[in-house]
């Protein structure tokens, strides 16, 4: 039998999938391109007063960056401090001897994002050529623009003392004193001439039909308003500066950098017309690895200078390309990161992605720990105590526990298989009691793997099902009793690793340590708490409710404090909570509470037909839950759980406060406590404060994209 069809359709033995990756979501039709004048009348001189804010906004804008240039490459920035002690900064005293740990962490990471990227990103159309040239015209201009408002060079004596002029020519009868003395007035006529013809640009209509006079009196008022802001800058102050024409040919690479991008978005933009500009794309991640390699190649060819902290000596060498020991293995990082995402391709091509999905999101799950507790650590088993004890617990768990779960999910077990779960819950429970009172001995994780096991019971009769499904939770349980016990032993195991403080690492590797276990650890207690608040029992409800109000209503860094400081009384002798698992716990119990009402909000958002629908095909509340209500809930989430995943990252800086070597406590106390750069602050805390904003920007950025491709507020 035969159906009509129209174009575009596909026959009825087509498969859904062919569907799918055909059907392409309906756009908007992009309007024609603009000229530079119609794009200016339209945006930005559309009215008088539009006119006068865009002079204004532009003036603002200069000064602001002038002012951020001239403080950032001052002669009295001793940048120095940061590239001697950059290791030091993101990883404190981690051995270098045992460096090749943290390059192994970072090549692991390396490749599983490319995994990840190649093989379950999905394909867009990428970046258009008109958008990659106009940023690249953009970024060359921005870069010139930047060499120019950067003031000259101070010129240093014999003696290393930077050079001053004397009062009386500081202002003389040239035109550049006269300039300097009266840069306030030139620039205050200069912004009334703009406004006067932002004037007439109104009162003719439009920005185009102002005629070419008016629009080249505009462009060259604005021109002689940066060179103004130029020539002040250079004849300001007492300082003597080099020549202008000397300053600009030693920024001769930063030349050379501005002209080859504008160069390169010139010669894409006038090199095609308008629809190819507009339908030819590149694919982004191709844009990001060129990106990347040209930041690597760099470490090879551009004098960045060899600076270093190595066993109590300071390296200088600022005419030379870095160390080996860091352009070498971040070469590599590139090679890896390209080589994976191809892999990742090559499979995603050979339809690999959906039985792939599952164990590459487990390995990003179990990636934290491993990477923590076994590479970095680097444990020292005792292997009598692992063959004698570990094993075989792990072995009595998964096999007990697997007989268990493969009865409990059989599809008519009936009453029996819920008594048996209450029974395992009474079990678990009975073993903490017993703790608390001493009752009798047990080694903790087995009483953490009879709570997994009576967790498990509970469940297993929602995901009951034919001899297949059994088998795969029963596998699922053993993997999960393997992975378990094999972590367990390694965190109860000293480590080989000796630093000369209590905490492994530091810098920035423990701002990112104690983010992710945060998160891990977070999101799942924002979960239940979110669910028990909206729950129809009043227990729950009013725990919840209880436990999201106190620990909203208490400041971050009373409960760093708590757990850092005053936690440790509270345990039995012998037992403590180190620094870095104090100040996680704080984190995790804060973070939660926050995201719970997030995730609240987005549970209240799901509307009451989804509960009505599955009911009617027989869901349990569980079910219900996971596969229904909850999806829906994290996808209206979106915005407001990647903010406070922001806000979670930025607010780990406060682990100087309670003497964690940190980021921000290395670049505030610890560098400028030492005798090479007593006193500098400014420096790290720029830094810092850099490296913080381009963690923040990309995971905007990248919430963003996923809301987009998810249509969050759109459907």
């Amino acid at each position: 039998m035969t159906m009509p069809m129209g174009e575009g359709a596909v026959t009825a033995a087509a498969p859904a999938e062919a569907w799918a990756d055909e059907r392409e979501p309906a756009q908007k039709p992009e309007e024609p391109s603009l000229s530079a004048g119609e794009w200016l009348s339209r945006n930005l001189f559309s009215s008088a007063v539009n006119s006068v804010l865009t002079v204004v906004f532009t003036l603002l804008v200069l000064l602001a960056v002038r002012g951020l240039l001239n403080f950032t490459f001052s002669e009295e920035r001793t940048w120095r401090a940061v590239k001697t002690n950059m290791r030091f900064l993101f990883t404190h005293a981690y051995p270098q001897e045992q460096y090749v740990r943290i390059w192994v962490c970072v090549g692991a990471i390396a490749v599983l994002s490319g995994l990840s990227i190649g093989l379950l990103a999905k394909t867009g159309r990428g970046i258009s050529l008109k958008k990659l040239s106009m940023n690249l015209m953009g970024s060359g201009a921005l870069i010139a623009l930047g060499i120019l408002l950067r003031e000259p060079s101070a010129v240093v004596g014999d003696e290393g003392a930077v050079l001053h002029r004397d009062a009386a020519g500081a202002a003389g009868d040239s035109f550049v004193g006269w300039l300097d003395a009266n840069a306030l007035t030139v620039l205050g006529v200069l912004v009334l001439a703009n406004v006067a013809l932002a004037g007439w640009f109104h009162l003719q209509g439009t920005y185009l039909q102002g005629g070419p006079g008016p629009r080249v009196a505009h462009g060259v008022l604005v021109l002689a308003s940066i060179g103004v802001l130029i020539v002040e800058q250079y004849a300001a102050g007492e300082v003597v500066r080099e020549p202008f024409s000397e300053a600009m040919s030693d920024r001769a690479w930063w030349w050379l950098a501005a002209a080859l991008l504008a160069g390169a978005g010139a010669a894409a933009w006038f090199g095609l017309g308008d629809s190819r500009r507009r339908n030819t794309f590149v694919p982004a991640m191709h844009v990001f690895f060129v990106v990347a390699g040209m930041a690597v190649l760099s470490g090879w060819v551009y004098p960045w200078g060899h600076y270093a902290f190595l066993e109590g000596e300071f390296i200088s060498e600022p005419g030379s390309t870095v160390a080996m020991t860091t352009k070498l293995p971040w070469t590599v990082m590139w090679i890896l990161l390209v080589g994976a995402y191809m892999l990742g391709r090559s499979l995603r091509t050979a339809r690999a992605g959906p039985r792939l999905r599952l164990p590459l999101n487990l390995l990003w799950l179990l990636t934290p720990f491993v990477l923590y507790w076994a590479v970095l650590r680097d444990p020292d088993l005792d292997w009598d105590h692992v063959l004698t004890t570990d094993i075989p617990m792990a072995l009595f768990f998964a096999a007990f526990g697997g007989l268990a779960i493969w009865f409990l999910a059989h599809p008519r077990v009936g009453e029996a298989g819920r008594i048996m779960a209450v029974v395992l819950v009474g079990v678990a429970a009975l073993n903490w009691v017993a703790a608390f009172f001493g009752w009798y001995p047990m080694l903790q994780k087995a009483r953490i793997s009879f709570l997994l096991l009576a967790v498990i019971a509970l469940l297993a009769h929602n995901f009951a099902g034919d001899r297949t499904q059994r088998m795969r939770l029963v596998a699922a349980w053993v993997a999960l009793m393997a992975v378990f016990h094999w972590l367990v032993t390694l965190v109860n195991s000293p480590s080989t690793v000796k630093t000369p403080t209590d905490a492994l690492v530091g810098g920035f590797s423990i701002t990112l340590i104690v983010s992710t276990f945060t998160l891990l650890l977070a999101f799942p207690m924002g979960v239940l708490l979110a669910l028990a608040r909206t729950s129809k029992l009043p227990i729950f409800r009013v725990l919840s409710t209880v436990y999201i109000e106190v620990f909203r209503g208490v400041p971050l860094i009373t409960l760093l404090f708590f757990f850092n400081v005053i936690f440790n009384l509270f345990l039995p002798q012998n037992m403590s909570l180190v620094d870095i698992a104090g100040a996680t716990v704080g984190f995790a119990l804060f973070s939660a509470a926050y995201l719970a009402e997030n995730i609240r909000g987005g549970l209240q958002a799901v509307r009451r037909g989804q509960y009505e629908a599955s009911d009617a095909v027989g869901f349990t509340t569980v079910q219900r839950t996971l596969f229904i209500v909850l999806p829906q809930a994290l996808r209206v989430s979106i915005p407001p759980l990647v903010g406070q995943v922001i806000a979670t990252f930025k607010e780990t800086s406060l682990l100087a406060v309670v003497g964690i070597f940190d980021f921000l406590f290395i670049a505030d106390k610890v560098i400028s406590a030492q005798s090479e750069f007593l006193g500098v602050k400014r420096e790290g805390l720029l830094f810092v404060s850099f490296i913080y904003w381009i963690f923040a920007y990309n995971m905007s950025k990248h919430s963003q994209r996923l809301e987009k491709r998810l249509g969050v507020g759109e459907r």
